[in-house]
C-alpha cells in the first residue's frame, strides 16, 4: 500500500503549530495538509492557559527587553491581536485590560522614567501613572506601602490571551478552507526521515505518512528530532520549569509586572488576573530547572539525557551562570519556593513588592498549573540563549520558542510559510495576509 504524499506535515499543535496550520490553509495554495498531536486535542502543555501567564508580549511593560527587540516583539504580536480583532475573538480568546510596570522606590523610577521617554514613540498609548492615578485604578498597590511608586502603563490594548482557545479558532479557521486537512491525535511522532527522492517519511507509534516538506513545533523535542536527523548537534537544552500562586480572592484588575534585574535571564515576579479562574490574582513564575520536559507527565529519561547533551561546553555555560553571586540566590530561592509549607513563605517576599499587604494565608499554590520552557544552550558560543532557536534545512524547519513565542506564533508562522511556499513552489497570498493579519 502507498501512503498518501502530503504537501506538508506539521509536528505539534500548539500555538505554533496551529498557528502554521491556519496559515497555510488560509493564505497558500497548498492542499495537502497533515499534523500530528500526541494528545487527544490541541494545546494542553505549554500553550494551555495553566501553563502562562496568559501574556500577550509586546514589548512595552517587560523591561528586560531592549529596544531593538521590543520593536521585533511588537512587530510579531501585532498579529495575534490582529488575528484577534479581525476573526472576532475579543472578550473569548483575547481580552482587554490595563497593564502596568511597576517601579519601586526612587532608583527604579528614575529607571522607568528613562524607558518611557526611550519607548514612548514605540508605544505611543503609553502612560506615566503616579501614586493617585493607581490609586484610582489599583489601591491595592499602596495598601501598607511605604516606598514611592509609579507605574508606566497602558489601558485599551489586547493584554490577555487564552491561548488554547486561539489554538482551537486557528484549526477552525483551517478546516473552514476548501484544503485537505487531516488531525492525527492521540498519534506520537516517533521518527523522522529524509528518503532518496527528497520526501520524508514520518514513523508514528501506529503507522508511517510521507510529506514533502516538515516543519517541527514540538517544545523541547524539536531539537531532539533535529539531532535525531543530524541537525543542531551544537545545541541543548536547559529545561526550566515555572510555577504560580494563587491569591483566594480577585486582589487586581490590571497585569502588573515588576521591574526587571538586567543580571537575571527570566522574568521578575508578575501578578495577572487569571481569564479562566474569574479573573483571580496568579502571581508567578517561579524559574528553576526541572529535570522533564513535559511538565506533569511521565519523563522520559532518554529524551531528558539526550536534551541536556551534556559535555564540557554545556558545563562550562552552567559554571558561568553559578558563578554571579545574584544568580545563584535567585536560583536557590525559586528551587526553595518550591518547598511545601515554606515555599510560600519566601514567595511572598516576592509578591510584596506588588501587594505590600499581602499576607501567607491569602496565597496558596497553583496545583497543576506551570510549564515548561526549552532554553537553548548554543554550545560553540557558551551561552544562554533566551529568544528563539530554528534550524532550517532542505524542505524542513524545527523551532524551538521559549515566551514570546505564543505571541510571536502568527509572525514566525508567516516566516515558515514563506519558506515551505518557496520550498515547494507554491504561491503565498501576502495581499490577503497583510489585509487580514498585518494590518487594522
Amino acid at each position: 500500500m502507498v501512503n498518501k504524499l502530503f504537501e506538508t506535515a506539521i509536528i505539534g499543535s500548539g500555538v505554533a503549530g496551529t498557528s502554521l496550520l491556519f496559515t497555510l490553509a488560509r493564505y497558500t495554495d497548498i492542499k495537502d495538509i497533515i499534523i500530528f498531536e500526541k494528545y487527544e486535542e490541541v494545546s494542553l502543555l505549554n500553550s494551555n492557559p495553566k501553563a502562562n501567564s496568559q501574556t500577550l508580549h509586546v514589548g512595552d511593560i517587560e523591561t528586560n527587553y531592549t529596544f531593538e527587540k521590543a520593536k521585533k516583539v511588537k512587530k510579531a504580536s501585532s498579529m495575534i491581536s490582529n488575528f484577534i480583532h479581525h476573526f472576532g475573538g475579543v472578550g473569548e480568546i483575547g481580552f482587554i485590560r490595563n497593564k502596568m510596570v511597576l517601579a519601586v522606590g526612587t532608583d527604579e523610577i528614575k529607571k522607568l522614567k528613562r524607558r518611557f521617554e526611550e519607548f514612548k514613540e514605540l508605544y505611543p498609548y503609553l502612560e506615566l501613572w503616579d501614586e493617585e492615578k493607581l490609586m484610582q485604578i489599583e489601591p491595592m498597590l499602596l495598601d501598607g506601602r511605604t516606598e514611592p511608586i509609579m507605574a508606566m502603563g497602558a489601558s485599551g490594548q489586547i493584554t490577555t490571551i487564552d491561548f488554547k482557545k486561539l489554538s482551537e479558532r486557528f484549526v477552525q479557521e483551517a478546516i473552514n478552507t476548501d484544503k485537505n486537512i487531516q488531525m492525527r491525535y492521540n498519534e506520537e511522532v516517533t521518527k523522522i526521515v529524509r528518503l532518496d527522492d527528497g520526501t520524508y517519511e514520518i514513523t508514528t507509534d501506529t503507522t508511517r505518512f510521507n510529506a514533502k516538506s516538515v516543519v517541527v513545533n514540538a517544545g523541547s523535542y524539536s531539537l531532539l528530532f533535529a539531532q535525531s536527523m543530524g541537525y543542531g548537534l551544537h545545541y541543548a537544552i536547559l529545561p526550566i520549569g515555572g510555577s504560580f500562586f494563587f491569591t483566594k480572592k480577585r486582589l487586581l484588575n490590571s497585569k502588573v509586572y515588576t521591574m526587571q534585574n538586567p543580571k537575571l535571564p527570566f522574568a521578575a515576579v508578575h501578578a495577572d488576573p487569571d481569564c479562566t479562574q474569574g479573573w483571580k490574582t496568579r502571581f508567578g513564575p517561579t524559574a528553576f530547572a526541572l529535570p522533564k520536559l513535559e511538565r506533569y507527565h511521565s519523563l522520559h529519561i532518554k529524551d531528558f539525557f539526550a536534551a541536556l547533551n551534556i559535555d564540557k561546553d554545556v558545563t562550562s555555560v552552567y559554571m558561568n551562570l553559578l558563578k554571579d553571586k545574584t544568580i545563584r540566590r535567585y536560583i536557590l530561592r525559586n528551587v526553595i519556593e518550591e518547598l511545601p509549607w515554606l515555599g510560600k513563605d519566601v514567595f511572598l517576599k516576592d509578591a510584596q513588592k506588588i501587594i505590600p499587604s499581602l499576607e501567607a494565608d491569602e496565597i496558596r499554590f497553583a496545583e497543576g498549573y506551570g510549564g515548561m520552557r526549552p532554553q537553548i544552550i548554543d554550545k560553540e558560543k557558551h551561552e544562554l540563549l533566551l529568544g528563539e532557536a530554528k534550524i532550517v534545512d532542505t524542505g524542513v524547519i524545527f523551532n524551538m520558542t521559549p515566551s514570546p513565542g505564543a505571541s510571536s506564533s502568527l509572525f514566525i508562522a508567516h516566516q515558515d510559510a514563506l519558506a515551505v511556499c518557496a520550498y515547494l513552489n507554491a504561491s503565498f497570498d501576502e495581499e490577503k495576509h497583510a489585509a487580514e493579519i498585518q494590518i487594522l
